[in-house]
């Protein structure tokens, strides 16, 4: 098993910065997938961002590229989503997650592991 645990999130204003963190624990992977997606009430769960691969491949959904920023830390099992030039639309439950090779990166169904979430708010 994994333990995904995000944090960083909270009030921010429009135009602001965060950076969110997911530290992963248990028997961990170096090999996994690691994402990041959100979901604002009343919507569907979207993708933002994924890392993989020993050069640590980047993709960016269409909606944050050019803002949002993935990156991770191996030695210390840790992902990171820096977040720029906020808006309130950004508002929303942000979650890490986790998977092993061979999916369809920007979809829920290719991880495995999820963390519990950490809330962002972008007030105006």
């Amino acid at each position: 098993q994994v333990q995904l645990v995000e944090s960083g999130g909270g009030l921010v204003q429009a135009g602001g910065s965060l950076k969110l963190s997911c530290a992963a624990s248990g028997r961990t992977s170096s090999m996994y997938a690691m994402g990041w997606f959100r979901q604002a009430p009343g919507k569907e769960r979207e993708f933002l961002a994924h890392i993989r691969g020993r050069l640590g491949i980047t993709d960016y959904a269409q909606s944050v590229k050019g803002r949002f920023t993935i990156s991770r830390y191996n030695a210390k099992n840790t992902v990171y989503l820096q977040m720029n030039s906020l808006k309130p639309e950004d508002t929303a439950v942000y979650s890490c997650a986790a998977g092993p090779p061979s999916g369809s990166y920007n979809l829920t169904g290719s991880y495995v592991y999820w963390g519990q979430g950490t809330q962002v708010t972008v007030s105006s």
